[in-house]
Order: C-alpha cells, then structure tokens, then sequence
C-alpha cells in the first residue's frame, strides 16, 4: 500500500473544518425512523447518516436487520435530507443491493474482517468501486488482520479507503464493552497516516455516558472522523439500545468537544516540549536497563528451581507481587488496568527467561 496518500483524498472533498462524523441508528427499523433521525440530523456536524441493514448477532434469534427494504428508506431520507448513506456490508450479495441503491459508503465489520475469506469476496464484488469503503477492526487484537483486510481491498482497486477503530473483545472484564488498544490503532496510522482513521466510541464503550470521553481521547489521538450510534428513542432501540444517543445529545457533544492543533509554532513552548521529552527519553532507557536487570535475576531464579526441579510457575508468588504492584501503582496514580498489562507482559518474560535456563 505504498500508495496509501491517494486513498485518503476523498476526505478532503468534504471540505470540513472538523472531523468527518456519521451517525445513526444502528438498525434501520422503521422507514418513520430512518426518516425522522435523518431530518433531526440534517445541517448539524453529520456528513454521513449511517443504519445497519444487515446485523450479525452473536446468537441466533435476535433481530438481524430488516433486510433490503431498508436500503429503500436510506435511499429516501438520502434524497430528502442531502446527506450521504452508509451501511454495513457482509456478503457480496450486500454489496451488489448496496450499489444498486446508491449507498455512498459501504463499511466491513468486525466480525466479517476477521474471515479473510469473506473480506476478499466483498473485495472482488467492489473491484474498482468509486464507493467510499471503511474496514473496521477485528474483534480480536491483531494488526496483521486488520492489515490484510486493507491490502486485500487495495488490490481490488478501490480508491476510496478509511478504517474504523471500534476496540478489541477480551476475555477479561473492563469499563469498556470492546477494549480500545489504542495502540493498535496508533501503529496503523504511523504506517498510513494518510488513511483516514476513524473511532467509534459507541462500540468501544458500550455506554452513551461514555461515548463523549472516548470521542475527546480519539480526537487528542489526531482521528479524523467519529462513527456515532444515534436514534430518536435510544432505550427502545431494537439493538445495542445503551450505546446510542439522540440526535440533542450528538449535537451538543460537538458543542463541548474540544478540537486539538497538530502542533504549535511558539519557540519557548517548541523548547519547553523539547526539554520534557528529552527527560521522558531518559526515563524510558533506565526502565529498559531496569526491566534488563529484572530479567538477569530471574535467570539467576530459574537456576536455583532448576537445581531442586521446581516448577516455574509459583501462583501464590505471582498473586502476591501482582496485588503488591496493584496498590504500589495506585499510589502513584497508576490504574489497576495498566499495571495488570504492565505486569503480566513482564512476569510472562521472565518466565521465558527461566524456561531457557530449566531446559537447557
């Protein structure tokens, strides 16, 4: 994707002075309701309206969209309200009944990009589309993934390409109903940040209370656009009801939400910056000389369990250094989430380390 520059033009066609937003229902349910979001949205901040068609669900029996008669009622609110449609896309047979309905932006799912299988079947069917196509991000944390699902749909000659960042499943409970790994996302827009790379805070947190706190942390992270789930009467929403907001709601988060500078000109401000970062790349070379450190004693720690055959893994050990740090990293106002991340990436390190010495 060498070429990943051009792929980002068509946001500059907007000719927006804030990020790229679209918003919606999740589900298309009714056409009054497709109609009546559609309007309350018109001449606000929302480029995009965007309804789910088609929905996935984890389990059989819930409500899995209307189908293609609610490609009628996006085309009709398209024509009443001048904005832009966009909705999700499965199958190629999606793809053939979202063209044929004139839908402006097609976008891959989280479930879907995960089967490379099923992202290269949309591809062919949209080879050389002038649509707008966006792929989410796997449900699971894998780059590579997220990455094959772009370069599959490069190859197919699409032009207009953008992803959508909506967080990560994980197996261990958090605030967040799909773990953001912001990292991830910084990662692929350090290798195209000419791709445009937009959030979507209403999957990410699962809960409209959060929805503008996550929206504020990807703007600060140089987003370019947000994906917002928005319905007239969110708690009688067919699906995903406490993650979508009214459009009253929508509209006065783009009031309160502070937009961020690239950088700033000012020489002293230029020179204070220097100097703290400067400091931060001290702190970090003494944490890796520490974490070496740490590392050294850990051998020294799986030679003594390999004179006596100890098994590696010492569980009442490991509980009692984790709820140590727990309350160490608390005090230096450090959350309980990063330093489970923090420590569980070092002990699995070291046990590695020890692994060496034991199986020599």
């Amino acid at each position: 994707m060498e070429n990943s520059k051009s792929l980002g033009t068509w946001l500059d066609d907007f000719k927006l002075d804030h990020p790229l937003v679209l918003a919606g229902p999740c589900s298309a349910e009714t056409e009054e309701q497709v109609l009546k979001i559609a309007h309350e949205l018109k001449n606000s901040d929302v480029s995009i309206f965007r309804a789910g068609i088609w929905k996935p669900r984890t389990r059989p029996g819930g409500f899995e969209g209307v189908g293609e008669i609610g490609l009628k009622w996006l085309q009709k609110a398209k024509a009443e309200t001048g904005l832009l449609m966009a909705t999700e896309v499965a199958t190629a047979a999606h793809v053939k009944l979202a063209i044929e309905h004139d839908i402006d932006v097609l976008w891959i799912g989280a479930r879907t990009t995960v089967n490379p299988f099923a992202v290269q079947e949309i591809a062919d069917a949209l080879n050389g589309t002038d649509k707008i196509v966006l792929i989410k991000n796997p449900v699971n944390p894998d780059l590579s993934l997220w990455l094959g699902g772009l370069e599959r749909l490069y190859n197919a000659n699409i032009k207009k390409l953008g992803v959508i960042h909506r967080g990560f499943s994980t197996y261990e409970k958090t605030k967040y109903r799909n773990n953001p790994e912001w990292q991830i996302a910084i990662d692929l827009q350090n290798r195209f940040p000419d791709l445009p790379l937009i959030c979507d805070p209403s999957h990410i947190t699962g809960r409209r209370d959060m929805i503008q706190e996550v929206s504020q942390q990807a703007l600060d992270l140089n987003y370019d656009g947000l994906i917002i789930e928005t319905h007239i009467d969110p708690d009688n929403a067919w699906s995903d009801a406490a993650q979508q907001v009214t459009p009253a709601t929508l509209k006065q988060m783009f009031i309160d939400l502070k937009m961020r500078k690239p950088t700033d000109e000012n020489a002293e401000w230029n020179k204070a910056l220097a100097m703290q970062r400067a400091y931060i790349d001290e702190l970090d070379s003494k944490l890796i000389d520490f974490l070496g450190k740490r590392m050294v004693v850990a051998e020294k720690i799986g030679q003594l369990k390999k004179e006596k055959n100890v098994a590696i893994l010492q569980n009442k050990r490991w509980n009692e250094i984790l709820g140590k740090m727990i309350l160490e990293g608390s005090e230096k106002g450090l959350s309980e989430e990063f330093i489970l991340k923090i420590f569980k990436a070092i002990h699995q390190e070291s046990i590695s380390h020890q692994e060496k010495i034991v199986n020599k």
